[in-house]
C-alpha cells in the first residue's frame, strides 16, 4: 500500500509499505478521507512544537472497515466509522479519572506517532467509532474538527439560553456556531476580519456579524447584546488581540473559553482578569461522548458540515493541497484529501 511520509518541512514523499495486519484487539480500516486541519499546517510549516520528522499524517479521518480482529465484538467489515486519534497511558491521574484528552503522555496520531494517511490502517477497536451509512465520507472525516466543538461549547456550563460571542470564523469558530445553537444557544456573535467568513459565519447561524476591521467590538457587543453583554465568550483566532478584545470587554463576572491554540506565548491582561473576576477557561480536544454529540447534531441536520468543504485533492497530490491553502488562506476553510476518489 502506498503511505505518505513529511519527511521535514515543506516536503511530502509516499512510500510502498505492507498492509498492516491487525492485532487481535483491532481492526483493519480502508482510509477514505482525511481532512487538512491548522496543526497540519504548522507541521508542514516546521513550526509545530511537538512534533518530529519524518511523521506520517492524518488524524482527521473516515474509512471502512476491512478486518476484524479475534477478539472485536459489534464492530464489522464494511462499516463506515471514523478513528479517534488520541494515544493515551490509561494509568495517570488524569486517565484515571476519565480526562483521558489531559493525558500526562498524551501522543496523537499524526504528530506523535503515526498517522492514518495511508490506503490501510490497523488500529485498536477502542479508537473506532461508527458512523451512519447515511453520512458521506467526507462529513465523517469533519468529526474530529467538530467533537473540538462539542468539547468547547461544554466548558460552559449554561450555553442552553446564554448570548455567546465566538472570536473568531476559521473552521473551528463557524464550527462552534454552529454547536452553540445546536446545544441551544439564545443568540451568537461572531466576529473576524474577513467577510467571506463572516458572510459563511451568517448562514452557518450566527445572529450578529462582526468584522472587527470595520466596527468596534466593543460597541457591536453592546449594541448585540445589550449593557449585560455575552455570557460567554470563545476566543477562537488565537491572537493577542482577539484575547485582549474578550477580556477588556466581557461583563464582569462572565466566562472566556480559550478554544485556539496560541502559536506564541500570549501576553494578558490579568489585571483586568482579576478587576472583573473573569472565569478563564480553556479546552483541550475532546472525549469520547464529545463525538457521540458530534454524530447526532450531525444526524439530526442541526450542524452542517458540506458547506465547510473548501477543496478536495487526490492522495497523491498531498503537498499541493497545502500550497493551495497557502495561496488561498482568506478563502479556504476545511480541505479534504480524498485517499479513495471513488467515494463521497
Amino acid at each position: 500500500m502506498i503511505q505518505q511520509v513529511m519527511t521535514e518541512p515543506g516536503k511530502i514523499e509516499f512510500r510502498q509499505v505492507d498492509i498492516p495486519k491487525p492485532g487481535p484487539d483491532q481492526v483493519l480500516v480502508k482510509i477514505k478521507k482525511i481532512g487538512i486541519c491548522g496543526s497540519d499546517i504548522h507541521v508542514y510549516h516546521g513550526t509545530h512544537p511537538y512534533t518530529t520528522y519524518p511523521v506520517t499524517q492524518g488524524h482527521e479521518v473516515s474509512g471502512q472497515i476491512t478486518e476484524v480482529g479475534e477478539y472485536v465484538k459489534d464492530l464489522y467489515v464494511g462499516q463506515k466509522v471514523t478513528i479517534e486519534p488520541q494515544v493515551f497511558c490509561g494509568r495517570c491521574h488524569p486517565c484515571l479519572h476519565g480526562k483521558y484528552n489531559l493525558c500526562e503522555r498524551l501522543k496523537v496520531m499524526g504528530f506523535q506517532t503515526t498517522g492514518t494517511a495511508s490506503e490501510y490502517f490497523a488500529v485498536d477497536a477502542s479508537k473506532i467509532t461508527p458512523i451512519p451509512e447515511h453520512m458521506t465520507y467526507g462529513e465523517g472525516a469533519m468529526l474530529e474538527p467538530l467533537a473540538v466543538t462539542v468539547h468547547a461549547a461544554k466548558r460552559f456550563p449554561g450555553v442552553k439560553g446564554a448570548k455567546a460571542a465566538v472570536l473568531g470564523c476559521g473552521p473551528i469558530g463557524i464550527l462552534l456556531i454552529q454547536t452553540l445553537k445546536a446545544m441551544g444557544a439564545d443568540q451568537v456573535l461572531a466576529t473576524d476580519i474577513s467577510s467571506m467568513r463572516l458572510d459563511l459565519a451568517r448562514r452557518m447561524g450566527a445572529d450578529y456579524i462582526v468584522n472587527t476591521k470595520e466596527q468596534d467590538f466593543a460597541q457591536a457587543l453592546l449594541e448585540a447584546f445589550g449593557p449585560d453583554k455575552a455570557d460567554v465568550i470563545y476566543e477562537c483566532a488565537g491572537s493577542d488581540i482577539t484575547m485582549d478584545q474578550a477580556i477588556q470587554n466581557a461583563r464582569k463576572g462572565s466566562s472566556i473559553i480559550l478554544v485556539a491554540v496560541f502559536g506564541k506565548r500570549a501576553s494578558v491582561d490579568l489585571a483586568k482578569l482579576n478587576d472583573s473576576e473573569l472565569d478563564l477557561n480553556t479546552s483541550m480536544m475532546y472525549r469520547h461522548e464529545d463525538y457521540v454529540d458530534a454524530i447526532r447534531f450531525v444526524d439530526e441536520g442541526k450542524i452542517q458540515l458540506k458547506p465547510l468543504q473548501t477543496a478536495h485533492f487526490a492522495f497523491a497530490d498531498y503537498q499541493a493541497a497545502y500550497e493551495y491553502i497557502d495561496g488561498h488562506r482568506e478563502e479556504t476553510m476545511k480541505v479534504i484529501i480524498d485517499v479513495d476518489e471513488t467515494e463521497e
